[in-house]
């Protein structure tokens, strides 16, 4: 098969579909690997370095497109990708389609088939190709929400460790998956005092074990939630549903109660985000302030440590991709946890949490994958 790798283009994207290692595993397994010119400047990988792993490399994203049966991204397409799809195309990506009608609409009038890496699952029910972003995005809320506490910042100007003599920082998280672990091991790390909240008591007495003692823990209600982004200096936003839109936890009218200064950090705006008054921001501007309230809505907030993110993402791409380029199509039939990344096959929706969320009438991937 030919795999092809275009550069990102969304804004202060860094990270690459395809390493020059991974690459080389493509290129061993039988594949041809077709590299847009300066796709992995952003992780310090020239195009000399794809050169020696047995990769074509060409000037422009059109070329790569044109020539390739499979695209390899990070981000979901921007517009002018749409355009350049086709419906004998497989795309292997972040899509986040819920909270994305244009994107959407865009997939479906191509005809290609979209494999989104984040409803991807394993044996565990896990999301193994998500889990490592996570990871990333996790760690990175802490140190993101820490910057914009500084009063420079816009913050009320508290550090999240406190000092002998003067209190830490509150840091609530809300979820306790891979996003809220993370956010919560950084924050109790740097000595802030920390809670999480989730709706599920076994993986809240998980949480207990793990640190110990360490965080607090609580049931999510909306009596809870309120007590606790109220005195919060900090709120972690790490809500996931699979393939859905995130639920909106933290209304509107609810900051009028938080502190003045205190930081909302959405680390689930992929998905639309879990706070009422979010709305996607870059890396050249991630925040802005409502009601005296700090916003740091990064939709691609691993981006900012490619070098990191890339590599932690091809660990994890690579095992189902090369399924992808060894068996095409048929890797989605013969492999179930595989074909729950399929969001899009020809036109059609092939993910309820998708379908539901933007009104489509769901084709059974399964189903779809017969009729091709």
């Amino acid at each position: 098969m030919r795999v092809g790798c275009p550069k990102e283009i969304k804004n202060h994207e860094y990270r690459v579909g395809l390493t020059p290692g991974s690459a080389r595993e493509y290129v061993a397994n039988g594949h041809t690997v077709i590299v847009e010119s300066g796709a992995g400047l952003g992780i310090d990988a020239d195009d000399a370095s794809y050169v020696a792993a047995g990769a074509k490399v060409v000037k422009t994203a059109e070329e790569v497109f044109a020539q390739s049966d499979m695209i390899v991204k990070v981000k979901e397409p921007q517009p002018v990708e749409w355009a350049m799809l086709r419906e004998d195309q497989i795309l292997y990506t972040y899509l986040h389609l819920a909270p994305d009608p244009e994107q959407t609409k865009g997939l479906l009038a191509s005809g290609c088939t979209a494999v989104a890496y984040e409803t991807v699952t394993d044996d565990r029910g896990g999301l193994p190709l998500l889990a490592p972003m996570s990871e990333v995005a996790g760690r990175l809320a802490i140190q993101a929400s820490a910057t914009a506490l500084q009063k420079a910042h816009g913050g009320h100007g508290i550090l999240l460790g406190g000092v002998p003599g003067v209190l830490p920082a509150k840091v609530v998280v809300l979820g306790g998956g891979v996003v809220g672990l993370n956010s919560a091991k950084m924050a109790v790390g740097l000595g802030a005092d920390v809670t999480i909240i989730d709706r599920s008591i076994p993986r809240l007495r998980e949480l207990d074990n793990i640190f110990n003692g360490r965080v607090h823990t609580r049931y999510s209600t909306v009596e809870a939630l309120e007590e606790e982004v109220f005195s919060a200096d900090a709120v972690i936003g790490a809500v996931l549903i699979p393939g859905a839109a995130a639920p909106k936890l933290v209304t509107r009218e609810m900051l009028g109660g938080m502190k003045k200064g205190s930081v909302l950090c959405d680390v689930a705006i992929d998905q639309g985000g879990c706070f009422e008054t979010s709305k996607a921001t870059t890396h050249s501007e991630p925040t802005y302030e409502i009601d005296g309230v700090i916003h740091y809505c990064v939709a691609n907030m691993p981006g900012a440590v490619p070098v990191t993110s890339a590599k932690a993402l091809n660990n994890a791409t690579l095992q189902y991709g090369l399924m992808l380029a060894n068996k095409g199509l048929k890797a989605l039939v013969d492999e179930p946890h595989l074909r729950n990344g399929l969001n899009v096959h020809r036109g059609r929706i092939t993910n309820k949490a998708v379908a539901d969320a933007l009104g489509y009438e769901m084709a059974a991937p399964q189903d779809a994958l017969k009729v091709a």
